[in-house]
């Protein structure tokens, strides 16, 4: 069965042809059919120039962008027949299985907080994004929250744990929560009741870590809020680029490190490959009643490819089912846990008058 993503092609810092051409090239490698929203005489002129034979597009005409620096709320009131509000509502009608957009960030969590509802159960959605390193672990939240209560956290880790076991595979995920320091007693009050908390979850809690825990195969979920996640993820991807400038400006320093290039050229494309974050473009808002995916608004056509690819594979291994279904089981389990409580306090109360 091909599932269909919805990709909002306006917005990006590269133009839209880069965000079209990225996502024909995932629709073919992943099977996927794609409904693309914005200008249609853009592009259908873009699409000209691809090979789309056998590949099932549709167009959804919108011409109105949401600007990097236009307020979340815009989206709602002043621009609401943009690519990325026509998008979600798409979405939310069934048009499509999960939705790509690499527009402004605060506008498409608002946006589709609004239109798509949470999940019951779910105090707030969480940018879950995969960092691409040897062991690539997911951080929950990337930037959707810059505050976060216990609570969230310990949401943000359920929900994060069950998109590293469908996504990247882990059986029974390692849950971390992002720290300064890695003794219990570290860090504010809201990481000290959430260590509590996480540690007598079902979820495999390891502990606390530190950010320099995080390339050393640690933990397969991280866990903070979304202002100290969104740090983290950057100085991560940039530290990334970083090794990756520094490594060609050596080899072309001089002849001789030109020559020692050429011979270890298979070993240099490796290491270009592994430090590249265009991998794991595209981080999910878990929590939603609709999977969308946030992509890079400097993305190139290969980092919109493999957004694609990752938005078909959280349709296709049924992500929000399982994030739907384990949400409602954990607030079953509360509201028995409530009405149990009360029972025994009236109990209580009933033995103390009868006495």
């Amino acid at each position: 069965m091909s599932h269909r993503i919805i990709v909002d092609v306006m917005g990006a810092d590269n133009g839209s042809g880069v965000v079209i051409r990225g996502a024909v090239a995932g629709a073919r490698r992943s099977g996927a059919s794609l409904l693309l929203v914005g200008n249609r005489t853009v592009i259908q002129n873009e699409l000209e120039g691809l090979k789309t034979k056998g590949l099932d597009i549709q167009i959804e005409h919108a011409d109105t962008v949401i600007q990097m620096n236009d307020p979340p709320g815009t989206v709602m009131k002043e621009k609401n027949d943009c690519s990325m509000a026509v998008a979600v509502r798409l979405l939310k009608e069934g048009r499509g299985d999960a939705l790509v957009s690499c527009g402004n960030t605060g506008a498409l969590f608002t946006c589709s907080s609004l239109v798509l509802r949470r999940i019951r159960g779910v105090r707030r959605a969480v940018l879950a994004a995969v960092v691409p390193l040897d062991n690539a672990f997911v951080i929950c939240d990337a930037g959707a929250n810059t505050e976060a209560t216990p609570e969230m956290l310990v949401q943000f880790a359920t929900m994060g744990s069950i998109y590293a076991k469908d996504l990247l595979g882990y059986a029974n995920p390692r849950v971390a929560l992002l720290n300064n320091g890695s003794e219990e007693n570290k860090g504010t009050e809201v990481q000290q009741k959430a260590f509590d908390m996480l540690r007598q979850s079902r979820l495999n809690f390891i502990g606390n870590c530190e950010g320099r825990d995080l390339p050393a195969d640690f933990c397969d979920v991280v866990v903070c809020d979304g202002f100290t996640g969104n740090v983290t993820l950057k100085a991560i991807e940039g530290l990334g680029r970083f090794f990756r400038n520094v490594l060609v400006s050596e080899f072309k320093s001089s002849l001789l490190s030109g020559l020692g290039a050429l011979l270890a050229g298979k070993a240099l494309k490796t290491i270009r490959q592994r430090l590249n974050p265009s991998r794991f473009n595209g981080a999910c808002m878990l929590g939603l009643r609709g999977l969308v995916f946030k992509s890079h608004g400097g993305a190139d056509a290969y980092a919109y490819e493999c957004a694609i690819k990752r938005a078909h594979e959280a349709v296709r291994r049924a992500v929000l089912l399982r994030i739907s279904t384990t949400m409602a089981e954990l607030l079953q389990k509360t509201k028995d846990h409530q009405a149990a409580e009360k029972i025994r306090k009236a109990n209580g109360i009933q033995e103390q008058e009868t006495v």
